[in-house]
């Protein structure tokens, strides 16, 4: 890297992650001069400690489950375990491989990449190193760390976060999981898939919350099949140490214990001590505050990704850097439309949605005035290849568009790009209605339930 400390650059970009590194490409291919800071490695959580590790060890798990089932496919195998150190050395090349495209495409770009922990010192400069950057415009993009309760101290060994998790060399015996969320349903799946006695415990009614009730609840029944314990409803009391372990209370009474607890309830964003505030750039809980372009109240600052109160999603810090980098050079870009941007659990089965989900569509546009359908992978005949069972339910507007829709089962998370298609351009039912599916695929299902609302049901039981 060159040092370029004292020159302007059109762009600052502290934080490498998502958002950060797709802003840095996009203004890049528009002209402009960019600077890129990252303290850790380009790629952020997504690429080392979020989704590609996480879905990896997923896939992994999957891989040990079709290996211990393969008696119901005519395939005699012999399942021997899990090595570990093996499952760590598959996933970690993965991220390797990837690593090692984004910093090649990063330097095709001819974008400055800086080394180090950067602070806002003014509203159009970033200091690393000793090392003062000027730019036009600095965009904020320092991410997410794991989240705690208050009082629960992590150790790293018997109470840890997914962090830890995503490194521990041993599969534990038990696990309690504190957090039903996508991160918390996401390593009681892996786990359940390795060997693991799991129960998450969740303060909520449901697991997957934020998720349409009827795909909470088929999660639930495919997890109860599968052996995975959940306490829904319960808040977490306490946790001590044991000889074994750890046992965790929770204020209902109860007490669970295990060999150790992954404390997953979220991300919080990193913006402490960071320089934010006093540069004039309005907070709330530690998150920068922005408008539907990303923009904060500083003109020349703005900021993406996980530190801002959108989804905590890569492919949503992707799209927010885009937005920005184009904003500044004056394209005019289309806000971001959060409710039809693909939301996906990669446990077993997956759950995936795009739009409104029931409930808020009843809130916005009354129940009278909706009408919603629910198809039965059990019609379907590549989910029945696969063995996997769910639904893909489709909100509609009466005489109106789709809304939203909802999937749950194995590779439903492949079918969201049709769904956001649908959500996205107000596809009428009887408009997908028209489109001919491939057979046998599971996207039929998403074809089978705009059948059957536009009036046509084609392989729906009454």
């Amino acid at each position: 890297m060159a040092n370029d400390a004292g020159a302007v650059f059109d762009v600052v970009i502290l934080g490498g992650g998502s958002g950060g590194y797709a802003c840095a490409l996009r203004a890049a291919e528009l002209g402009m001069r960019v600077v890129l800071i990252e303290k850790g490695k380009l790629g952020g959580t997504c690429l080392h400690n979020g989704c590609i590790p996480t879905k990896a060890l997923l896939h992994a798990g999957e891989v040990a489950d079709q290996t211990r089932e393969s008696e119901q496919f005519g395939v005699k195998s012999t399942f021997d375990g899990i090595d570990i150190a093996a499952v760590h050395a598959y996933k970690d090349g993965v991220i390797s491989r990837l690593f090692k495209g984004l910093t090649g495409l990063i330097k095709s770009r001819n974008i400055t990449v800086v080394e180090g922990a950067g602070k806002l010192v003014s509203p159009t400069a970033v200091e690393v190193n000793g090392q003062r950057y000027e730019g036009r415009h600095v965009v904020l993009a320092t991410g997410s760390v794991p989240k705690s309760l208050p009082g629960l101290e992590i150790d790293g060994n018997r109470v840890i976060n997914s962090d830890h998790a995503l490194v521990l060399d041993r599969v534990p015996q038990s696990a309690v999981v504190l957090g039903g969320g996508v991160i918390g349903v996401e390593f009681a799946s892996a786990w359940k898939s390795f060997g693991v006695d799991v129960t998450i415990v969740e303060a909520l009614p449901h697991l997957v919350a934020l998720e349409d009730e009827a795909s909470s609840k088929l999660l639930e029944r495919a997890f109860r099949r599968r052996g995975i314990k959940f306490e829904l409803g319960a808040r977490f009391a306490g946790v001590e140490y044991t000889d074994a372990g750890v046992k965790v209370s929770l204020e209902n009474g109860k007490q669970i214990e295990a060999e150790l607890l992954l404390v997953a309830v979220g991300r919080g964003p990193v913006s402490a001590g960071l320089g934010y505030e006093e540069a004039g750039v309005a907070m709330d809980r530690g998150y920068v505050l922005v408008d539907e372009y990303c923009a904060t109240d500083v003109p020349t600052i703005s900021a993406v990704g996980d530190l801002i109160p959108t989804l905590q999603l890569a492919h949503v810090g992707f799209g927010e850097g885009i937005l920005v980098a184009e904003r500044i050079a004056g394209l005019n870009p289309v806000p971001i439309d959060y409710a039809g941007v693909p939301r996906v659990t990669y446990c077993d089965p997956e759950v995936a949605s795009v739009g409104l989900t029931e409930a808020q569509a009843v809130e916005r546009y009354g129940s009278d005035k909706l009408a919603t359908i629910s198809y039965s992978l059990g019609g379907n005949g590549k989910s029945q290849i696969l063995k996997t069972t769910g639904q893909v339910k489709v909100v509609s507007v009466k005489d109106g568009p789709v809304v939203g829709i909802h999937m749950v089962g194995a590779r439903m998370g492949e079918l969201t790009s049709e769904a956001q298609l649908i959500y996205n351009w107000e596809a009428l039912p009887a408009e997908v209605a028209q489109l001919i599916h491939p057979h046998p695929t599971q996207s039929e299902a998403l074809g089978e339930a705009h059948l059957a609302l536009a009036g046509k049901p084609l392989h729906v039981h009454d």
